[in-house]
C-alpha cells in the first residue's frame, strides 16, 4: 500500500472489494508513482471529512488541496495522469450527456462488483495486469526469420532454372520488355535490384544473402537493418519471379516482413539489454493482418458462389485435388462424408468468425489463437503449401502475452526478453518515422476489406491509392480455393527421337508413379510442380511460359533439368518433345492393398502438340 501524502493526489478504495483491488493494481501500472493508492480501510482515518459509507460506496480522489471527487470523475482524473488516457477526461467534461452516463455505468458496476469479478476471471483469467508483448513479438521476429531461410533457400537451388538466363522465364528478357513498354515508371512498378544487375550470379547473390541475412534474423543479430535489407531483396526476385513467384504466401512474407521492418528492435544481438514490448500499432496492425489473411479466406469461398462450398462438400475432392497433397491427405480423403461435411463447417466457422475473438478479451483472444493455429497444423499435415502456415501461426503467436509465453519460454530467455515494466516515452523518433508507414498498411488493409466486401461508396482515388502501393506488396488480398478443383488432372511431359517411342520426364514432387506416395516436402516449395498443376486447369495457351519450358527441353538447359526428378535423355536432349494428360484420383483401400498404389488415373489425351527445333 502506498503512504497517503498531501504532495500527490490519494485514491481511495474499497480494500477488501476482490473487483476492486483488480482494477487498483491495472491502474496502478499505468499511472505509476503519480498517485499513492490506499484501501480505505487503512486510510480512512486520515480523511475525517468523508463519511465511511462514501467509501463503500464509490473510489475517492483526493487532491493535495483537499478537493474531493469521487465515481466515474474520480476515475478519469487518476487515469487522465497516465500517458495517452487524458482523453477520457476531456470527453467526461466537454461532451453532452457523457458525464451522466459514465456515473450510471460507475454506479451499475458498483452495485454488480461480485458477478463482474466473475465475469472478469472468465474472460481475462488470473492475469488482469497491463499486457506486455515482448515474448510473442521476439519469437514472431524469429519466425519471421525461419520463413525467409526456407523461402530464399529453396529459390537458390531453383531460380536458375526458373527465371536465369538459360531458364523458363529469363529475368533479363523480362527486365527488357518492361523496359521497352513501361519506361522510366518501370522503377516503381517493377521494384528490383535487378535493374542493377539481372545476370545469374546476381540472382544468385539475391538468394544467398537473403539466407545469409534469414539467419542473422533467426540469431537475433542487428535485427533492424536485417529485416530491411530481407525485405528488400525478396521484393526483387518476387518482382522478377513472374508466374513462379506469384503465390500467395511470397505476399504474405513480403507484408508480414514490411511490418516485421517496423517491429524491428534496435540492437547489435541477443546479449543485449531486455527489449521492451513492440509499438503498439505495429501489433495492432499484424493482427490486423492476420484478421484480413483469415477472414477473407472465408469470404472468398462464400462470395464465389461455389456450389462444393455452400453444400459442404469442398472436402469431397480438396485432398487429392491440391496442388501437392502429402501421404496423410490420402488418409483424409478416406474418411466418412459426414466427417469432411462437418470439417467445412469447421473451417468457415474459424476462417469467419474465430478471426473476430483477435480483439476479444484475453482468454477469448487465446481461444482464438489456438483454432486459428490448430486450423494451420490440419492443413499442413494435409498439403504443401511452402512457409505459408508457419507465417500465419507466427502471427498468431502475437496474440499471446508474456504473462502466457513466460510459462512456455526457457526461463532463461524469457528472462532476458521479457520486461515487465512499462516505460514511458514522450517522445521517440523512430515512432515518428514508422508512423507514417503504419498509417498507410492500415488504410490500404482497410480497403482490401472494402473492396472484398463490395463497398461501393468509397472514391475511385481510394482504390487508386490501393493499386499504385501493389507492386510492394505491403497490403494484399489473400483466399486459396475460392472455387474448388472436383477433379485432378495431370500433364506428363514426354520426349522422342523418332516421334513413335515416348519416354516421360519425371517431377520431383507432383505425382507421377502411381505407386510413389505423395510427398511431405514443405516449407521447401518446389515451384515448377505448382505451376503444372496451374497448368492443368487450363490449357498451354493459358499458360505461356509451358512453352517455354519445352523448348528448353528441346535444348537440354541444365538449368531447367536440375527441376527434374529424372531426364530420361542423358546423353542429348530428344529430338520431339509433347505432354500427354491424364485424370488422377487417390485409391481407395482395397485399391491401395494388392499393389501399393496411392493413385489411379485415366488418359485424358493430349496437352501439348508434338514439336522439335527447327
Amino acid at each position: 500500500m502506498d503512504s497517503p501524502a498531501r504532495d500527490k493526489p490519494t485514491l481511495v478504495f474499497d480494500g477488501d472489494c476482490s473487483f476492486c483491488r483488480l482494477w487498483i493494481e491495472r491502474w496502478r501500472e499505468l499511472t505509476g508513482d503519480r498517485i499513492h493508492y490506499a484501501p480505505y480501510q487503512q486510510a480512512a482515518g486520515d480523511f475525517p471529512q468523508i463519511p465511511r459509507e462514501d467509501f463503500k460506496r464509490s473510489v475517492q480522489l483526493i487532491q493535495p488541496d483537499g478537493k474531493v471527487t469521487s465515481a466515474a470523475h474520480a476515475v478519469f482524473q487518476s487515469l487522465a495522469l497516465a500517458p495517452g488516457f487524458g482523453w477520457m477526461l476531456w470527453v467526461y467534461q466537454h461532451v453532452p450527456g457523457a458525464a451522466p452516463a459514465a456515473e450510471l455505468s460507475y454506479r451499475y458496476v458498483a452495485r454488480n462488483r461480485n458477478p463482474l469479478y466473475k465475469l472478469t476471471r472468465l474472460f481475462w483469467g488470473r492475469h488482469f495486469e497491463r499486457p506486455s508483448f515482448a515474448l510473442g513479438s521476439w519469437l514472431f521476429m524469429r519466425l519471421l526469420g525461419v520463413a525467409y531461410f526456407f523461402a530464399f533457400l529453396s529459390l537458390a537451388t531453383q531460380i536458375l532454372g526458373l527465371i536465369g538466363s538459360n531458364g523458363i522465364l529469363p529475368a533479363t528478357d523480362f527486365l527488357r520488355m518492361v523496359e521497352a513498354r513501361v519506361g522510366a515508371e518501370r522503377y516503381w512498378f517493377f521494384p528490383t535490384l535487378a535493374w542493377l544487375n539481372s545476370g545469374d550470379a546476381a540472382l544468385r547473390a539475391m538468394c544467398l544473402g537473403g539466407t545469409i541475412g534469414s539467419v542473422l534474423l533467426i540469431l537475433d543479430i542487428v535485427p533492424l537493418p536485417v529485416s530491411a535489407v530481407l525485405w528488400v531483396l525478396y521484393l526483387s526476385v518476387v518482382t522478377v519471379g513472374q508466374d513462379f513467384l506469384a503465390f500467395q504466401w511470397d505476399s504474405l512474407l513480403l507484408e508480414a516482413g514490411f511490418l516485421g521492418i517496423l517491429m524491428a528492435p534496435w540492437h547489435l544481438w541477443l546479449r543485449a539489454p531486455a527489449k521492451p514490448s513492440p509499438p503498439r500499432f505495429v501489433r495492432w496492425l499484424l493482427w490486423f493482418l492476420l484478421f484480413r489473411l483469415m477472414f477473407s479466406s472465408g469470404m472468398v469461398k462464400l462470395a464465389s458462389g461455389d456450389p462444393a462450398w455452400r453444400n459442404l462438400t469442398a472436402l469431397d475432392y480438396h485432398y487429392y485435388t491440391q496442388p501437392l497433397p502429402t501421404v496423410f491427405a490420402w488418409y483424409a480423403h478416406l474418411a466418412p462424408a459426414w466427417f469432411q461435411h462437418a470439417s467445412v463447417v469447421l473451417m468457415f466457422f474459424i476462417e469467419l468468425f474465430v478471426p473476430f475473438l483477435i480483439l476479444a478479451p484475453r482468454l477469448w483472444r487465446f481461444a482464438g489463437a489456438g483454432l486459428l493455429i490448430l486450423l494451420q497444423l490440419l492443413i499442413a499435415l494435409t498439403g504443401n503449401y511452402a512457409f505459408f502456415n508457419l507465417l500465419t501461426v507466427a502471427l498468431c503467436l502475437l496474440l499471446f502475452d508474456d504473462a502466457f509465453l513466460a510459462g512456455i519460454f526457457p526461463r532463461w530467455l524469457a528472462g532476458r526478453v521479457r520486461v515487465p515494466a512499462f516505460p514511458v516515452r514522450r517522445f521517440s523518433f523512430r515512432r515518428w518515422i514508422t508512423a507514417p508507414f503504419a498509417t498507410v498498411v492500415l488504410l490500404a488493409g482497410m480497403l482490401q476489406i472494402a473492396d472484398l466486401l463490395g463497398v461501393q461508396w468509397l472514391p475511385s482515388s481510394a482504390f487508386q491509392m490501393l493499386s499504385n502501393l501493389q507492386p510492394l506488396r505491403i497490403s494484399n488480398g489473400y483466399g486459396l480455393f475460392a472455387v474448388m478443383t472436383t477433379t485432378r488432372s495431370e500433364i506428363f511431359i514426354q520426349g522422342s527421337d523418332d516421334a513413335k517411342t515416348w519416354v516421360d520426364y519425371e517431377f520431383k514432387y507432383k505425382p507421377g508413379d502411381l505407386r510413389r506416395a505423395p510427398r511431405w516436402v514443405q516449407p521447401f516449395q518446389p515451384r515448377l510442380d505448382w505451376q503444372m498443376w496451374f497448368a492443368a486447369l487450363g490449357n498451354y495457351q493459358s499458360s505461356p511460359w509451358f512453352s517455354r519450358l519445352m523448348l528448353r527441353l528441346l535444348q537440354g538447359s541444365p538449368q531447367v533439368l536440375a527441376l527434374l526428378e529424372r531426364n530420361p535423355f542423358p546423353h542429348a536432349p530428344p529430338k520431339y518433345v509433347r505432354a500427354v494428360v491424364y485424370d488422377y484420383q487417390f485409391t481407395t483401400w482395397d485399391e491401395h492393398r494388392p499393389q501399393g498404389d496411392w493413385w489411379t488415373r485415366r488418359l485424358l489425351g493430349d496437352y501439348f502438340p508434338v514439336v522439335a527445333l527447327k
